[in-house]
């Protein structure tokens, strides 16, 4: 090993895994995972405050002169877009003249215009068309909908804690599930399933601290990433549900210390509705203090399509896994 200036030692963050005997060789999770445990964790998430917030997607994706980005957030039709100084605006999807789509609008100098009569909107209440409140934190793009939250609201989202800007290398991946929120944050908030459910990325995992709902409210995990074949990344990482429908895991120690992955469970569809959607916002923000980090800053756009691919892997899984979940509670067959 060669030393560092600042003083550190400089070490490969890869280790190489002794040959085990394989997945079924590992030490059974079903006795920790307790349901109980894992449904007062969700319980306690549910009653936390969100201000009638929720993420939409990726910052990026709502662009400065480009086409406007519309979705459904509990039902209700959603239209963003961008004014020329990329000052991000939202509201209403349904235009207030004849109920054109405005997701399928056009954006003219930091205007929206509707498509059927040329009706345009700059943000501001017109016609019958009201704003509603829009936040951009630099990763995600939110917006408040009071109808649909139902609860007290609060001017800006709370927005987890992130590398400072700029220092990390930052994916966005989102996909949809038959589901509701808080099955996606139930699957979160069971670390449990990692190693058996996801062998091809988490290897050697187990819970070293469970969260006893007396202001320590977090699963403390110490697990290997796989990145190919016996080589593995250990790290030491931390879920915690600072919202609803959030859980964040945080690396606390190891490799990239300070990278998070967020994981968002915004409602598609309208409270109580037969057959609920629910869209996985993740964002994961890499992070490290080697160096060498640098460089993948610089390989961010060919990094982020890669870092998307491996969510979409695991959320093909968990998605299953959620919808599951909701299939079972809706019987009245869930365990717990």
């Amino acid at each position: 090993m060669s030393g560092r200036g600042d003083g550190k030692r400089w070490s490969i963050p890869l280790r190489w895994r002794r040959a085990g005997a394989g997945w079924a060789a590992q030490t059974p999770t079903w006795r920790q995972a307790r349901p109980a445990l894992i449904g007062d964790a969700l319980k306690r998430a549910q009653a936390r405050p969100s201000g009638n917030w929720f993420v939409v997607g990726a910052s990026r994706e709502v662009r400065a002169g480009g086409r406007p980005y519309g979705t459904t957030v509990g039902g209700v039709e959603v239209v963003l877009w961008r004014s020329d100084s990329g000052v991000p605006h939202a509201g209403s999807g349904i235009c207030p003249h004849l109920g054109a789509p405005l997701r399928d609008s056009r954006v003219v100098c930091g205007r929206l215009v509707c498509h059927w009569h040329g009706l345009a909107l700059d943000g501001s209440p017109f016609a019958g068309w009201q704003p509603f409140p829009v936040y951009d934190d630099g990763v995600l793009i939110w917006v408040r909908l009071d109808e649909v939250g139902g609860k007290e609201p609060t001017e800006r989202p709370l927005v987890p804690s992130r590398p400072a800007s700029g220092a990390g290398v930052d994916a966005v991946f989102t996909a949809v599930g038959r589901c509701e929120p808080e099955d996606v944050v139930a699957n979160r908030l069971d670390p449990w399933h990692g190693s058996w459910f996801h062998p091809y990325s988490f290897v050697d995992l187990s819970v070293v601290r469970e969260p006893s709902g007396e202001g320590d409210d977090g699963f403390v995990v110490d697990v290997s990433f796989r990145v190919a074949g016996r080589l593995v990344v250990p790290v030491r990482a931390e879920f915690t549900a600072p919202g609803p429908r959030t859980v964040l895991m945080r690396i606390t120690e190891g490799e990239g210390a300070t990278s998070v992955v967020e994981t968002h469970a915004t409602p598609l569809t309208a409270p109580d509705h037969a057959h609920p959607r629910t869209a996985v916002v993740e964002a994961v923000v890499a992070a490290s203090d080697r160096p060498g980090f640098a460089l993948a800053r610089a390989a961010a756009p060919v990094l982020r399509p890669l870092m998307r691919r491996t969510a979409r892997r695991l959320w093909r899984d968990d998605l299953a896994y959620a919808e599951r979940r909701w299939t079972l509670r809706g019987t009245g067959r869930f365990p717990g």
